[in-house]
């Protein structure tokens, strides 16, 4: 297969680069070349941004692809101008959106496909569902030959799973309070990019994908508290966690405070019984206590990605002084 990633090189793309290349597909990698993940040797490295569309429609003359795949569409606008570009270009066109487009609070558990589509307090989720109904629209009406993935909470070794980057750690080797939602019992699932890229895979170029939705996720379901225990288990410190109402956060960072109460809040559980139907032998295979030795190791053997965010630091400790004094 002759594939176009828009992206490529993010945490899950990047796995999914690896994946497809390893397995002898003719991979085209589309990006701006800043990201500081290199695309794996055997990907076809095309320079270029998605939003300048001249310059696309150049770079692109003359290709055709069995699939292209944007990574990075987070707006109805983003997605239009994808049906413009590739209407003619694909045989699949795959659009990633999120599995925090499911209605919160969460109807029934275990989230299956099928779960209504509603987000209404957190802008990014709300993009993603208009992202999902446009695509959805010109594969109903037009036949644009759409399919729709929705990746929960993916992550690999570059990527602390509380606030992403290594200032969790820093605080928890240091003793400092990390900040948990609410008091820490509700359930979430992790998913390694690796086992995601071995469910994504099977979607590549099947034809029965077209028109339908899909989400991708581990079976392993933790509480926050314990994902805390795990990270700090294997940086060998007792962790030291400050519970804050998801409210509480808000008023401090915006973004950061809607996604804890529009989405972390609520149970990450997932049925992939619906992925299964067409990878029958998808199954995540690495746990959480496997992702969190790979962090751990790979921020202790890489110093120089050892970079603490002053400016969040400050602000968690402004956080628990304030809650503290009400």
């Amino acid at each position: 297969m002759k594939i176009l990633f828009i992206g490529g090189t993010g945490v899950i793309s990047a796995s999914c680069t690896e994946l497809c290349v390893a397995r002898g597909m003719d991979v085209y990698v589309l990006n701006r070349g800043t990201s500081p993940r290199i695309p794996p040797a055997g990907a076809r490295v095309l320079t270029g941004d998605i939003n300048d569309a001249e310059r696309i429609r150049h770079i692109l003359r003359g290709h055709s692809f069995d699939v292209v795949v944007n990574w990075i569409a987070y707006t109805q606008k983003d997605v239009e101008r994808d049906y413009a570009l590739f209407r003619e270009m694909t045989s699949q066109y795959i659009f990633i959106s999120s599995a925090s487009v499911y209605q919160k609070p969460i109807p029934k558990i275990p989230i299956t496909e099928d779960t209504p589509l509603y987000n209404p307090g957190w802008e990014y989720a709300q993009a993603k569902i208009d992202c999902e109904r446009y695509v959805m629209a010109q594969c109903t009406e037009r036949r644009f030959p759409a399919t729709i993935v929705r990746p929960s909470h993916t992550y690999d070794k570059t990527r602390t799973p509380i606030r992403l980057d290594y200032t969790l750690l820093h605080r928890l080797k240091h003793g400092k309070k990390i900040l948990l939602h609410d008091d820490g019992t509700s359930v979430w699932t992790l998913t390694h990019a690796q086992d995601f890229a071995r469910g994504f895979i099977g979607l590549l170029g099947n034809s029965a994908t077209i028109g339908e939705a899909y989400h991708i996720t581990s079976d392993e379901v933790l509480t926050w508290n314990q994902i805390a225990h795990i990270l700090a288990d294997n940086a060998h410190v007792t962790p030291n966690i400050g519970y804050i109402p998801a409210e509480f956060v808000v008023a401090y960072d915006a973004a950061w405070g809607k996604n804890l109460l529009w989405d972390k809040r609520h149970p990450g559980v997932f049925d992939n019984a619906k992925i299964r139907s067409i990878v029958p032998e998808y199954k995540a295979s690495i746990p959480f206590a496997q992702g969190a030795q790979e962090i751990v190791e790979w921020y202790d053997t890489h110093p120089e990605q050892q970079i603490v965010n002053k400016e969040f630091d400050a602000m968690l400790d402004t956080i628990f002084k304030d809650y503290d004094a009400m």
